[in-house]
């Protein structure tokens, strides 16, 4: 039996119809099921309009005229293609968009057409689309960036699932095991139904542009000296193998990337092969992010974040990871080990200035670029250990580093190292404010012309594909489609 509440909960509009699709199913007018309920014909209008809210002993009234029940004017079948659309029309119109853009509600007749309806309905989807993606703040990035590091630090930045798909996809193209290799890459596009092709007009905004109507993958002709061939098609395929829909929000977006990298590194770096691999150097206290990156001939940067991937899960190592531009300005950053890196107010890492006496930013002034660097790092947290290496990329220099605890050195090569430095950089006086003596003597003699990064600007490009130019993208797959 329906109660007041249930009245209250369901939505007038929904009512309303369903009492007006009942009512024309069994060829009543509204004249006579008002007469039927003794109301006037108005009043009854009101309700399957659903400007009126109706109690719930005129829901009963109803219900007997129609020869139904109250439930089911309340939770009865689903309703009409014309009824759902009117609704949402009207919700629409009730709405914050339509009341910002000035746009007077009107009623929905019946001589409105079905097809102006849904193209209504559909110009109404595409500006709440064009205002979340203007919604789509730095502040939204960073809070996005935030969250998605929680998960990895609760899950030790393990993902199951995605080791299982790297795994599924090695099978069915009997990879042997150890590195793969560029011809098994191909492979696994082929078994995806991909054909691979270099084009050298790429649009510069993508690093891949799959064309899936025909099975085409399209790469750029143009490989740098130092790029790997296997990542950039890995990565494009990692997202058909997820079944990536298009993004619907930036942290969607950003979660997408997430997987996409990690499912690459899983497949450049097999679990079931490095694993044992690891737990080797472990047992010889030989543990070297150099070696890993030797033995799989991958970039330091896929080493060390697939390293982040499985040491704690199995080798029981916290640890942490940085990419620092050569301005100082973290990119890229994960921790599971306690490590207190600087944050802004929302929590996020990336964005922020790491500290000058951290080994990622002590790195860039080593001359030696062929060597790893060590350092241990005196903090108020406790004492850290860092490798790093510094990497040329299209924005500049960046260094990468992998850190763990003082307890867990142990385990790694260069844990001998005399490098040493002392961070606070949780205290504003440790490296982010000049010392007193300059700050006094040139703080107001001085007027910097700031170099505004352009990634900076960039945090968030529009499009459901952050920085991606569809219109290039239309056009060169338009372009190079088979015939």
């Amino acid at each position: 039996m329906a109660t007041t509440d249930a009245v209250e909960e369901t939505d007038a509009l929904t009512i309303g119809r369903r009492i007006r699709q009942l009512r024309t199913a069994r060829g009543m007018t509204l004249e006579e099921l008002a007469s039927a309920v003794d109301r006037a014909p108005s009043q009854l209008s009101m309700v399957e309009t659903g400007k009126r809210e109706p109690k719930l002993t005129q829901l009963q009234a109803i219900a007997r005229a129609l020869d139904t029940t109250i439930d089911a004017l309340l939770e009865g079948e689903p309703l009409d293609e014309r009824s759902t659309m009117e609704i949402a029309l009207e919700r629409a119109m009730k709405g914050q968009t339509f009341r910002a853009l000035g746009i007077p509600s009107f009623r929905i007749g019946k001589s409105v057409p079905d097809d102006a309806l849904a193209a209504m309905l559909a110009l109404h989807g595409e500006i709440e689309r064009l205002r979340d993606e203007r919604a789509a703040t730095p502040e939204e990035a960073r809070r996005a960036n935030v969250e998605l590091r929680h998960l990895m630090r609760t899950q030790d930045n393990y993902f199951e699932p995605l080791e299982a798909a790297a795994r599924r996809i090695l099978d069915a193209v009997g990879h042997p095991g150890g590195p793969l290799t560029q011809r098994t890459a191909s492979e696994i596009a082929a078994h995806l139904g991909f054909t691979l092709h270099y084009a050298p007009d790429l649009p510069q905004s993508t690093r891949s542009v799959a064309d899936l109507a025909n099975g085409r993958l399209y790469l750029s002709s143009s490989v740098p000296a130092k790029g790997d061939a296997r990542t950039a098609v890995l990565q494009a395929l990692s997202s058909r193998i997820l079944g990536h829909a298009e993004p619907r929000s930036y942290a969607e977006f950003l979660r997408q990337r997430v997987e996409t990298n990690y499912l690459t590194g899983a497949l450049l770096i097999p679990e079931a092969h490095v694993v044992p691999v690891l737990q080797d150097a472990k047992a010889r206290r030989a543990i070297s992010i150099e070696d890993l990156r030797d033995t799989y001939s991958v970039s330091y940067e896929t080493a060390a974040h697939r390293f982040t991937n499985v040491a704690t899960r199995h080798l029981g190592i916290p640890v942490h990871f940085l990419k620092v531009h050569e301005s100082g300005t973290i990119t890229k950053a994960y921790e599971n080990d306690d490590v207190n890196f600087p944050t802004d107010r929302l929590g996020a890492i990336e964005g922020q200035m790491c500290c000058r006496r951290w080994t990622s930013r002590e790195v860039f002034e080593v001359e030696d670029r062929f060597n790893p660097y060590y350092q241990y790092t005196d903090t108020g947290n406790g004492t850290y250990w860092c490798t790093a290496r510094v990497e040329p990329s299209s924005e500049g220099l960046h260094s990468v580093s992998v850190g763990v605890r003082f307890d867990d050195t142990k385990w790694f090569v260069g844990r001998d190292t005399p490098n040493r430095g002392v961070s606070k950089h949780s205290v504003e006086v440790c490296c982010r404010r000049a010392p007193a003596e300059l700050e006094e003597r040139w703080r107001t003699q001085s007027w910097p012309n700031v170099r505004t990064p352009r990634t900076l600007l960039a945090t968030l490009p529009t499009g459901a594909f952050p920085g991606v130019d569809t219109t290039d993208v239309y056009e060169f797959l338009e372009a190079h489609a088979p015939a």
